[in-house]
């Protein structure tokens, strides 16, 4: 049996409302909402319609909108009991040149969770990002790293302690599934769940009892300096482009620049994306205005019906800039950058760095800024949509693709460590070391930046058998469907 988490991640974007075909049929709901949005402060549009009247919402949607609407087959919506099942199914079935779905990344969220986390960066959970090393038995479940404050970090499940069971039910061969998914990944806040861990470099293991709570996510933690022989180099550690992330990564940009960096180590294994707003301030303030001056960091491109005019908010189709001010995501709207004016930038990646995290190296190259990479492949996600809700369900379809200044977006299959094709970084290819803290100097993927700065040579590879645990590899990290994707604001 396969152990698949329901959860995945995304970047966004958001828009203002236009003069559209399909909106005119939208809040037509068979359970309409009623009262006030607690996030907008808005009432809520719905009116009293019909499931049908919700399908042909999302049928004109997709028509219109979508970036492949064309490839989308035939479905008689009468065949599908509910309106996200009608939508699950209106995408493209075509693939990429490497065999994978070319649309990994359509999905839906109820609206009242996908405001809430991404305004506030607030989810239910025990503030602990795992890693599945093997989802299959014999399966390896590991900590990637915990939100400060949380009830994981109360019970120092930290990065790389081992889950043993869960509820009793062996992680490694048990045959449980649905139990260690409810245990790991709990529906809501105030479920009490018991694991037994191991700790790095220990033998003997541990009882951990963790309350599940609402958890307010620290996007950018970990912000230091590291001394070497040729400089300071800064480090920081981004998890998560959500609106909170504005003022984190403008704290830390500030930060280091009063530290007098020399180089700079962006950590970004586990960011899936987000606001690609972010994404834009913090190439910004890497690459400087002297290096962006006159240059764009992202051109979004729609379907082909809509060559000049954004099909979502109707206005002319405009590029994201570099913002050389704060966007008000979660600062005051227009102070300035900080900038370090850096000709090169030094990036950790793994498979679950993706879309507005990939903008982001795709942006700095777009401004003529050497980008390293080191680590793995990113996700491969060139796409991205503005989240629209009908009837208390937000729905993300790939509605544009992103390109940088050089008009390159060509990576559905994702950005390779030191690889040559067009578009690649210079770079290494190294494992996720489980068996140090994010930010040491001795965890593998940094350790390796920091060679590489000094005689850009990549590192012999190292078994996993040679690290603590075998606590090395490439795991599937498991967030909210927010996390993992680019986009636009409305």
């Amino acid at each position: 049996m396969r152990w698949i988490p329901v959860a995945v991640l995304f970047s966004i974007l958001t828009s203002c409302s236009g003069d559209n075909s399909w909106s005119g049929l939208g809040a037509k709901c068979a359970n309409p909402r009623s009262g006030v949005d607690p996030i907008t402060d808005k009432g809520y549009p719905d009116a009293k319609g019909t499931l049908d009247d919700e399908k042909k919402f999302l049928k004109a949607f997709i028509d219109d909108t979508y970036l492949w609407y064309s490839e989308v087959p035939a479905a008689d919506p009468s065949q599908y009991a509910t309106a996200t099942d009608y939508f699950n199914v209106l995408k493209t079935t075509q693939k990429t040149a490497s065999g994978s779905d070319k649309d990994r990344f359509h999905f839906w969220q109820d609206t009242a969770e996908w405001e809430q986390l991404s305004q506030t960066g607030v989810q239910a959970g025990y503030g602990v990002t795992w890693a599945l090393l093997a989802t299959r038995p014999p399966r390896k479940a590991v900590a990637a790293y915990n939100e400060p404050g949380s009830p994981a970090a109360n019970q120092n499940v930290t990065r790389g302690v081992e889950v043993i069971t869960v509820d009793g039910e062996d992680v490694v061969n048990g045959t449980n599934v649905d139990k260690l998914n409810a245990g790991l990944f709990p529906a809501g806040i105030n479920e009490t769940h018991i694991f037994q861990v191991l700790d790095v470099g220990l033998t003997t293991p541990r009882n951990v009892t963790m309350t599940s709570a609402n958890v307010t996510g620290t996007p950018v933690q970990n912000v230091h300096t590291i001394d070497t022989a040729t400089g300071k180099v800064g480090y920081m550690l981004f998890n998560d482009h959500l609106a909170t992330a504005e003022k984190g990564v403008v704290n830390a940009v500030t930060a280091l620049k009063a530290a007098g960096i020399a180089d700079l180590v962006v950590d970004i294994r586990y960011n899936g994306g987000g606001y690609l707003d972010i994404a834009s301030e913090l190439a910004y303030m890497i690459a400087g205005a002297q290096n962006t001056n006159g240059k764009i960091f992202e051109q979004t491109i729609f379907n082909d019906k809509h060559p000049s005019n954004n099909p979502v908010n109707g206005s002319l189709i405009s590029p994201t800039p570099f913002h050389t001010s704060t966007v008000g995501l979660s600062l005051s709207r227009g102070l300035a950058l900080p900038t370090l004016n850096l000709a090169k930038a030094y990036v950790l990646t793994g498979s679950g760095t993706c879309s507005a995290s990939e903008s982001l190296l795709n942006g700095l190259a777009g401004a003529n800024v050497q980008v390293i990479q080191v680590g793995s492949t990113t996700c491969g996600k060139p796409y991205g949509f503005y989240p629209e809700d009908n009837c208390g369900t937000t729905y993300f379809s790939i509605q544009f693709k992103g390109v940088n200044a050089k008009g390159f977006g060509d990576y559905s299959d994702g950005f390779v460590p030191g690889a040559t094709t067009t578009g690649s970084f210079a770079g290494c290819k190294v494992a996720d070391d489980f068996s140090h803290a994010l930010g040491d100097v001795n965890e593998a993927r940094l350790a390796a930046a920091l060679a590489y700065r000094q005689s850009a040579t990549c590192p012999t590879p190292t078994s996993s058998a040679l690290l603590s645990g075998g606590l090395s590899g490439e795991g599937r990290v498991f967030k909210s469907i927010f996390q993992t994707n680019r986009i636009l604001r409305r």
